[in-house]
C-alpha cells in the first residue's frame, strides 16, 4: 500500500492542529489529538478523557491517516502521483470516505480528468451548515498539492 508523503502528513498537521485535550470541532464531534474522533482504545473521544501526550497524538494520527490511505487505494482507480495521493488523503481524512466515495472528485478522478478533479477540491468547504475559512484554505493547499 501507498503511504501519504511528508509534505501531506505536515499539512494534515498544520490544519488540523494539535489539542492534547479533548474538544468540539467545527462540524461538533469531540477531538483529540490532530483531529482523532476514536481514541487509542477503539472508543470515541468524549470530554471525560484524560489529555494525551504529542506522541499519543502522532500516534493517532498515523493509524488514522492509514485508514484514510486505505480508502484512497481501494476507492481511486486511476494512477496517481504521490502528491495527488497525498492531497486525496489528507482529504479523506478531513471530510470521511463516504464523501470520498460520493464525490464528484472520485468520479472525475477515475475517468483520468485530473483537472476536472482538482477543480472538484474547493467545493467542500462547508461543515456545520456554513462556509468555514479553514477548510476554504485547507481545500486550496489540497488542490494545489494535487497539482504539484
Amino acid at each position: 500500500m501507498r503511504h501519504i508523503n511528508e509534505r501531506g502528513i505536515e499539512m494534515v498537521k498544520s490544519f488540523e492542529g494539535i489539542s492534547l485535550k479533548p474538544y468540539l470541532c467545527p462540524a461538533n464531534v469531540w477531538t483529540v489529538g490532530y483531529g482523532a474522533t476514536v481514541g487509542s482504545d477503539g472508543g470515541p473521544i468524549d470530554l471525560d478523557m484524560e489529555p494525551i501526550s504529542e506522541t499519543e497524538a502522532e500516534a493517532l494520527l498515523l493509524r488514522d491517516l492509514e485508514s484514510s490511505e486505505g480508502w484512497v487505494s481501494r476507492l481511486i482507480k486511476t494512477a496517481l502521483t504521490e502528491n495527488q495521493y497525498s492531497a486525496l488523503t489528507s482529504f479523506t481524512f478531513n471530510v470521511g470516505a463516504g464523501a470520498l466515495q460520493r464525490s464528484t472528485l472520485r468520479m472525475k478522478l477515475n475517468r483520468s480528468e485530473y483537472q476536472g478533479a482538482a477543480d472538484e477540491f474547493p467545493k467542500w468547504r462547508i461543515a456545520g451548515g456554513r462556509i468555514l475559512a479553514g477548510l476554504v484554505r485547507r481545500r486550496a493547499a489540497e488542490r494545489s498539492l494535487f497539482l504539484a
